[in-house]
């Protein structure tokens, strides 16, 4: 009899990326620190987790958002390359969803050999604007775009100036917030979008496994970007831009929990916890919820 070869989990590193440059409120760059203190990540049975840095936009960069996002970018998607390139599982907490850039760009970066990175973007909204089409101009609504190599060079030559991911390997989860110029360049990318009308004819566990074909297809392994503004703000109202009718953290850490153990999932964030808007901790609860569904418990 064979003896049984059991795996050792990896450990998730937490980074923090105290983005707030990005968004008109910068309030979600205080959002790695609050759930570091509030120690959302720390209680039983998350004995694999471990915080890391958190990574703050260098003074001389802080002149614009332009070079606030890049400079905050191109350090987090170098300390995301170099946990993964030490075999373990970064999740990234923002700030606001501008990170994404620097996050996604180092996973690709250590997944390049191997082959493209697969990435399920769940969200409200698409962030899939560029300056050319964005109503705001705010950077925290363009990182999809960015990542698929469309939007300003600064952002998307971030770690190397090729497109991050490939428009079949993406796909969105919970968006019912968006712009004409962000939906027609996914629709003309192909970018499969499930929104929340999808969702509730489907059913969440339907779409999920929908989403996680779509990004194994093809893939040396895959992502996921949680903006926690795609759960309902009745739940959780600590985010940055909050839009009813969202999925509520039961059924998406029930998803969730269908990645634990999976060698193919690579990394994931967080990001657009702000905790000024929070009641009594419940959104910084809801993150810790959503990291508990993805650990190991052994």
């Amino acid at each position: 009899m064979k003896p049984t070869r059991v795996s050792t989990p990896r450990s998730i590193i937490v980074i923090g990326a105290a983005s707030g440059a990005g968004a008109p409120d910068p309030a979600c760059a205080e959002g790695p620190d609050a759930l570091r203190s509030y120690q959302v990540f720390h209680a039983a049975p998350l004995q694999h987790v471990a915080w890391d840095a958190i990574l703050r936009v260098p003074r001389a960069q802080q002149d614009t958002p332009l070079h606030a996002v890049a400079a905050l970018g191109a350090r987090l998607a170098a300390e995301v390359e170099a946990v993964l390139q030490a075999g373990n599982f970064p999740l990234v907490v923002g700030g606001d969803h501008s990170c994404a850039i620097g996050t996604w760009s180092g996973v690709h970066r250590a997944l390049a050999d191997r082959g493209p990175l697969g990435l399920i973007w769940i969200d409200a909204h698409m962030d899939s604007h560029t300056f050319a089409t964005t109503p705001s101009g705010q950077i925290h609504g363009m990182p999809l775009a960015c990542l698929l190599g469309y939007g300003e060079a600064a952002l998307t030559g971030i770690d190397g100036p090729e497109a991050k991911l490939r428009p079949e390997h993406v796909c969105l989860i919970g968006v019912r917030s968006y712009e004409a110029g962000e939906a027609a360049l996914l629709h003309r990318l192909g970018v499969r979008v499930f929104d929340m009308n999808e969702i509730r004819r489907r059913g969440l566990t339907e779409v999920f496994d929908a989403a996680l074909a779509i990004v194994r297809h093809g893939s040396a392994g895959f992502g996921v970007s949680v903006d926690l503004d795609a759960l309902d703000p009745d739940e959780e109202p600590g985010v940055g831009t909050p839009v009813p009718g969202g999925l509520y953290r039961a059924e998406l850490a029930a998803a969730l929990s269908h990645l634990r153990g999976d060698p193919a999932f690579v990394a994931m964030e967080i990001v657009e916890y702000n905790p000024r808007l929070d009641r009594g901790h419940a959104t910084a609860d809801a993150a810790g919820a959503l990291v508990d569904a993805i650990t190991p418990l052994n």
